[in-house]
């Protein structure tokens, strides 16, 4: 859990930070097959292991786990992982000794030694990942920890594992937050949450709910939004409260974690200069964690937060005294950050007392942690993550386009074969030809087989050409019949959405309402696709500046959802073209809806329209993810494979650019693109001009 003292921060370790014995935690979302004896005794054994750990009896926890492990000869490849995964987050989180740690995460690894295994222990393989990175990462190598990371989330996603995802968004609130994008922290903390939900509720998936719920608090809190930070702290309290009866055993560890959220409630305070507020809460956070087998390092924190209360509100005596107080609970937490804190007081309280000399010296001390803190935390501020997994992100696109192309490159090398085959049978019939100059009839009687074939050949074009009229018409007829239920489907789970479902349900009943729309906007699309060729263009003179002026004001809601902006740029006088007002409309609404979904959050949208002689050349530009030089030909395909979901995971069926396509060119205009990852993709459409006024 995040926990925030005055000028830094440091990650609360509950169970080994990330959650100890994880696997344990995994056993409620992916179970592998398991021979029921030998599973239920080894899980025994770790249930045992865990429970001493719980207690904070790190080493007879870890020693009663190596003497029970080495009487067991045959472990299934599941039960090897969770053992490994317990020594590894041993030696990390409690005995700070990154090369052990490091051996056992490349044990956890090298288990996956073959494909069938990887695919079957998908969770396992992803979370192997995701230990290597976190030594990795606190060993300053930010760049490969985040190849690991972003390795176990591709695994996650292969095995549609939204739990093991959690993991990974987890990992990334983390790492947003100590570099200081705090918005950044709190999305990723918040897709965490909502991930957490696949996990089952046992007491560690509790616990990491009831920690990201504060710790989302926290991120709003150093963003200015103390509404959204109290209303989080709010939710995980009423989330502890709801579920402690059913943890009844780690009634202590509940009352840790409300100590922990009182303290960073007082945060929100004391910013607000409420101090009496804050006062109160931290005093209930300290008399929490004071007690014995609680979370003494974050009552020390917790205090230090109490000094600086006290010297604000003109207390300098109960400052004093209790920073004397907590300096042996600080001498045994070796927390550099509340070390550095804790002196910049010391040193404000004597020389505002008139005793510089002392004062100087623990400025001196501060002085000198400050520099180590700020040395330490430099790399990680300044290394650029958001860069690092699009670069890994472009590197997948790669490897998958690099694969296409080997398989094109075989069809090529399959294709050279058939080609060569077919210039050897011509050589033998040039062959034959030289050598059968005399027999005129047996030529002629070829030449009347090469004229056949050609007949059938021309009969079988037409008969496939009939075969795709008739497809269309299919298409078009199952596109019809759906789109009537499916509507149905759609409208019943719109009317029934307010009922008083759980919240659950209301999930539920969200996905079927979400899952009908998506296929009426196919279906819609498929009948546009397939309707585009055969139906007349019904033109008229159209004032183009109007019709572009109202395409965006219609979707300026839809980039406010994602903070986005749409900048107009019409031309200086009406001009009118004739053209069909609802296709074009539909060509400019696709354009811009395709910019608002494939850019990110708060980005500039710019549409424009200038004139060219005897035209006119309408751009929608964005400053979205790009698109890859090697797919750029395909976008305008029917049913392409091009598609990408947006940046915000909204759907893509791949039709709308295909029927951008068809009615521009039935207008005789032109649609092109230009795009690169840096700037963004610009579309462009060229119209004739028709009666200018």
């Amino acid at each position: 859990m995040l926990k925030h003292s005055p000028g830094s921060l440091r990650v609360r370790v509950f169970f080994a930070c990330f959650i100890t014995l994880t696997g344990l935690f995994l056993f409620s979302c992916n179970k592998p097959s398991i021979a029921p004896s030998t599973y239920s005794d080894y899980n025994k054994v770790l249930d045992s292991a865990n429970y001493l750990y719980d207690k904070d009896k790190y080493e007879p926890a870890v020693h009663y786990l190596d003497s029970a492990t080495n009487r067991y000869k045959d472990l299934e490849l599941h039960q090897k992982f969770l053992y490994y995964e317990f020594k590894c987050n041993y030696f990390f989180h409690r005995k700070k000794d990154n090369n052990k740690s490091m051996l056992y995460a490349d044990s956890m690894l090298n288990l996956f030694d073959t494909a069938e295994k990887k695919l079957k222990y998908m969770s396992d393989y992803a979370f192997s990942h995701f230990s290597k990175g976190d030594v990795l990462f606190a060993e300053n190598k930010y760049n490969e920890a985040y190849q690991y990371f972003y390795q176990g989330k591709l695994i996650a996603k292969k095995d549609i594992n939204d739990c093991t995802l959690s993991d990974y968004s987890y990992r990334m609130g983390m790492i947003m937050y100590q570099q200081g994008h705090f918005r950044l922290a709190a999305a990723n903390f918040i897709s965490s949450l909502k991930e957490a939900g696949a996990c089952g509720m046992n007491f560690r998936s509790f616990y990491r709910r009831q920690e990201l719920m504060d710790n989302i608090g926290l991120s709003y809190g150093k963003i200015n939004e103390p509404d959204s930070a109290l209303a989080f702290y709010s939710q995980g309290l009423n989330f502890i409260n709801t579920w402690a009866g059913r943890f009844n055993e780690r009634a202590n560890l509940q009352d840790v974690a409300r100590a922990v959220i009182y303290g960073n409630e007082a945060d929100i305070y004391i910013k607000e200069k409420k101090f009496q507020n804050a006062k109160k809460l931290l005093k209930k956070s300290v008399e929490i964690n004071l007690r014995k087998g609680n979370d003494n390092h974050d009552a020390g924190l917790t205090e230090l937060k109490l000094a600086h209360i006290y010297f604000s509100i003109n207390e300098p005596d109960s400052a004093i005294n209790l920073l004397r107080v907590i300096r042996p609970l600080l001498d045994s937490i070796n927390d550099a950050e509340a070390d550095t804190d804790w002196n910049l007081l010391m040193a404000n309280y004597f020389i505002k007392n008139g005793d510089a000399k002392t004062g100087l010296n623990y400025f001196i001390k501060y002085d000198a942690l400050k520099d180590t803190v700020v040395k330490r935390n430099k790399g990680l501020k300044e290394a650029d993550i958001t860069e690092q997994i699009n670069r890994l992100e472009r590197e997948n696109e790669f490897d998958a386009l690099k694969k296409d192309n080997q398989q094109q490159y075989l069809y090529l090398k399959i294709s050279i074969v058939f080609g060569l085959m077919l210039l050897v049978i011509f050589l033998l019939i040039l062959l034959n030809w030289r050598k059968s100059k005399r027999n005129i009839k047996t030529l002629g009687a070829l030449n009347q087989q090469i004229n056949d074939q050609n007949n059938n050949l021309g009969s079988a074009l037409n008969e496939l050409k009939l075969s795709s009229q008739e497809k269309d018409r299919i298409l078009r007829t199952v596109a019809h019949d759906l789109r009537n239920p499916i509507g149905g489907i759609a409208s019943l789970t719109a009317a029934i959405a307010n009922d008083g479902f759980t919240a659950e349900q209301m999930e539920m009943i969200n996905l079927i309402k979400e899952t009908s729309n998506n296929s009426l906007e196919l279906i819609n699309e498929i009948l546009e696709v397939t309707n585009n060729g055969a139906t007349l263009l019904n033109k008229e003179l159209v004032e183009i500046n109007a019709l572009l002026n109202h395409s965006v004001e219609l979707l300026r809601f839809k980039a406010a959802e994602k903070g986005q902006e749409i900048k107009l740029e019409l031309l200086n006088k009406p001009v009118e073209l004739l053209i069909s007002k609802e296709k074009i409309w539909r060509v400019l609404s696709n354009l811009i809806s395709n910019a608002i979904k494939f850019s990110p959050p708060g980005a500039f949208i710019y549409v424009n329209i200038t004139e060219q002689d005897n035209e006119v050349i309408i751009s929608v530009k964005d400053n979205g993810i790009g698109i890859p030089q090697k797919i750029k030909n395909k976008v305008f395909n029917v049913f392409t494979e091009a598609k990408r979901s947006g940046t915000a995971g909204e759907k893509s069926f791949g039709l709308g650019l295909s029927i951008s396509k068809q009615i521009i060119e039935s207008h005789q205009g032109k649609i092109w693109l230009e795009s690169s990852a840096e700037h963004g993709t610009t579309f462009y459409v060229k119209l004739a001009k028709g009666v200018s006024s």
